[in-house]
């Protein structure tokens, strides 16, 4: 397999379509040959195709396509959209859509096909065949104890490819091996595929099942759920929901792309108007039970990456803090660092960590950190 870097990877080719034209499917699989370290395939005019390996986007050389052109890349969005007219609507309209894609016994994806400078560029992101585990993630063990909850909010925030989706999955895949519960997910579109295991669990696509995200939440008020999943809070109707279903003493699972504990409260309550901000802010405290933020690190040895999370568990001090707003003193960062035997723990502790074990060298620790001064001094100490 090949090795991470810039180098270009040659790959061969299982067949052609049309007047030569290599076939989207036989493309797809040779680029996820390519490496088994691949995350993600970009397709983009005036560029060759690339894989992203560990973070760094590396050309395929494919026979026949050398460089994408418009017309190569317009095919590609067409056999992957196929009959999809919600999609296809979409696109024409907005710029962008969302599918999922799969190449049958080999993986799946979560697509975007965008249009830029007047002609398609795709995206796919790989999406694991299996649903992973907490030590393939190596996510905390102390995580395992959401599978106990019975209502309230749990949020899993961090940037784009932080991998929300994967924990996501693995936390619903406890409750479902678990729990005798009805679980009932609303994705755009579905990623990791669930099986009924003790649990019943639906899952529904946006635009092929659902318009929107706050119709199919609403609906499933009236599905008898314990679990809803929501794959991402995007705007104030649907937070609103979130939290009627919370107070409705259902368990709800979304994600918001925020950078840690303290913004993903401030995204929440500054969604809604400001004579609602303290009202939300009071249903909030009471609702949520964690905000799990994660960012991917690039490891020392150059070997992949390996997570950094922070994890803010609901009590009396988190709540507070929340419901009146963070003071001098006062602040969730404060509340995590004093909440570490309850699970909780902050960014900088872990990062700290990670360097000190020589898992991430220093100056990776340094800029992924959210205060690199604090942290440096620290660990100069």
């Amino acid at each position: 397999m090949a090795a991470p870097g810039r180098a270009p990877i040659s790959v061969e080719l299982d067949g052609v379509k049309g007047k030569g034209r290599v076939a989207t499917p036989a493309l797809l699989t040779a680029m996820l040959r390519s490496s088994d370290k691949v995350s993600d395939l970009i397709f983009s005019p005036g560029r060759p195709p690339q894989v992203q390996v560990y973070g760094q986007l590396i050309p395929v050389q494919v026979p026949g396509l050398t460089v994408l052109t418009p017309d190569d890349t317009r095919h590609i969005a067409v056999d992957l959209l196929g009959d999809n007219k919600q999609a296809i609507t979409t696109l024409r309209e907005n710029g962008a859509c969302d599918i999922s894609y799969g190449l049958p016994g080999m993986a799946r994806f979560r697509v975007n096909v965008f249009i830029q400078r007047g002609s398609c560029a795709v995206v796919m992101r790989v999406i694991p065949t299996t649903i992973p585990d907490f030590d393939s993630l190596r996510l905390p063990k102390s995580l395992a104890d959401v599978s106990k909850l019975r209502d309230g909010i749990v949020l899993v925030t961090g940037p784009a490819g932080s991998g929300k989706s994967s924990t996501m999955a693995v936390l619903l895949d406890c409750i479902n091996r678990d729990k005798f519960y009805h679980i009932i997910t609303i994705e755009d579109p579905i990623e990791f595929l669930h099986n009924h295991k003790n649990s019943t669990i639906h899952q529904r696509e946006l635009h092929s099942d659902t318009p929107s995200f706050a119709h199919a939440l609403r609906s499933a008020m009236r599905q008898a759920p314990k679990v809803i999943l929501v794959g991402e809070m995007r705007d104030r109707e649907t937070i609103e929901i979130v939290l009627e279903a919370a107070e409705t003493g259902h368990l709800v699972f979304s994600s918001l792309n925020t950078m840690d504990a303290s913004k993903t409260v401030e995204r929440i309550i500054s969604s809604f108007a400001p004579n609602e901000q303290q009202s939300i802010r009071e249903r909030f405290a009471k609702s949520f039970r964690y905000i799990i933020c994660q960012r991917l690190l690039p490891k020392a040895d150059r070997g992949g990456r390996v997570p950094a999370v922070e994890i803010l568990k609901a009590n009396p001090r988190t709540r507070e803090c929340i419901e009146k707003g963070e003071q001098e003193n006062k602040t969730l960062l404060d509340a995590m660092k004093a909440g570490s035997g309850e699970g909780m723990q902050y960014f900088d502790g872990e990062i700290a960590q990670l360097v000190r074990d020589r898992v991430v060298e220093l100056e990776a620790g340094l800029s992924y950190a959210s205060n690199a001064a604090t942290l440096g001094q620290e660990l100069a100490r």
